[in-house]
């Protein structure tokens, strides 16, 4: 059985070799070509989170440098030190020394450089000016558009996608071979649908399932996720359109209290679920436009009960022609 306190298996499961990448091939093929001309331009990697944006800019420095990798990188993750005297200090220290091998630069990894602010960015720009000879950037982002222009176009960007179940399937097959588990196609699937592609959220779940037991199932898997069933839903949102508000409210309070799930899970579900109900195609966008509206008042920091439940108001209303 896995355990949890001893072995974090995302490090233990993480790539070291590009042949070991799954998902983004088109990619990988490219880099990987970069980095055996033993010369690579600066580099943004661009996608959500967990699709191999870190692991492969390890990959990148470590097929460079070989055993002295760690002597001529450096690593710094945005979102904790995103000001402008990180980059003054840290980042131009770095850069200005020469590389201790026989590639004459070194490597600045820059993870959710995304979270760097305009006047840290202006000043990374001119650090990528004047120390290219020394130093190649690697950045990693979930949103390009957050990081400036002049920046984007000094880099090579690749943009990943999340995984495709394929992939996920992949992955979870070779950990439950090594760590000896059992799990079916249905616990597969499960893992998939609650990790939305994300492969560091399935390693993640797979450990900590199997520290509750060897054969994983997709009742234990939705245990340690808990999520709105589309059943519940479908019928909190009939409830809505049929007009009967007071249950349909009843019932949602009912659902984020037995399952603890949170109103941007709710909302998710909301909008998966829309496009099953039987009603006019019409209705169906201008209603998926409303949760996007409600989606966003919550993110803000709104009341999350009260703005589903002005969400469930508007569908009553639209269940009422209005």
């Amino acid at each position: 059985m896995g355990d949890i306190n001893t072995e974090i298996w995302t490090e233990k499961y993480r790539p070291t070799k590009f042949e070991e990448m799954v998902g983004q091939e088109d990619i990988v093929k490219r880099v990987k070509s970069l980095a055996n001309s033993m010369n690579i331009p600066h580099l943004l990697f661009a996608g959500p989170a967990g699709v191999g944006k870190s692991t492969l800019a390890l990959i990148v420095v470590r097929e460079l440098f070989g055993t002295s990798w760690k002597e001529n990188y450096l690593e710094l993750n945005a979102s904790d030190e995103r000001g402008i005297d990180v980059i003054r200090q840290k980042v131009k220290d770095f850069a200005r020394t020469k590389a201790i091998s026989k590639i004459p630069f070194k490597v600045i990894f820059l993870d959710e450089a995304d979270a760097l602010t305009n006047e840290a960015q202006n000043a990374l720009r001119r650090t990528m000016e004047n120390y290219t000879s020394n130093c190649r950037f690697i950045m990693s982002c979930n949103y390009s558009s957050k990081i400036i222009d002049p920046i984007q176009s000094r880099c090579a960007v690749f943009r990943f996608r999340l995984l495709e179940k394929k992939d996920i399937e992949k992955i979870v097959k070779r950990i439950i071979e090594n760590e000896k588990l059992q799990i079916d196609g249905k616990a597969i699937e499960a893992l998939f649908e609650a990790s939305e592609g994300d492969c560091r959220r399935v390693i993640n779940l797979l450990q900590t399932t199997s520290s509750i037991s060897n054969i994983l199932t997709p009742e234990l898997i939705n245990i340690i996720v808990p999520s709105a069933k589309p059943s519940d839903i479908k019928v909190i949102l009939e409830y809505a359109l049929s007009g009967d508000f007071i249950n349909s409210k009843e019932k949602l309070l009912e659902i984020m209290l037995r399952e603890s799930i949170s109103g941007a899970d709710v909302i998710k579900a909301i909008q998966k679920e829309i496009w099953n109900l039987s009603i006019e195609p019409e209705l169906k966008v201008k209603l998926t436009e409303r949760t996007g509206e409600i989606e966003f008042r919550i993110t803000e920091g709104a009341d999350e009960f009260i703005q589903l439940e002005a969400l469930l108001a508007s569908f009553v209303m639209a269940g009422r022609g209005k």
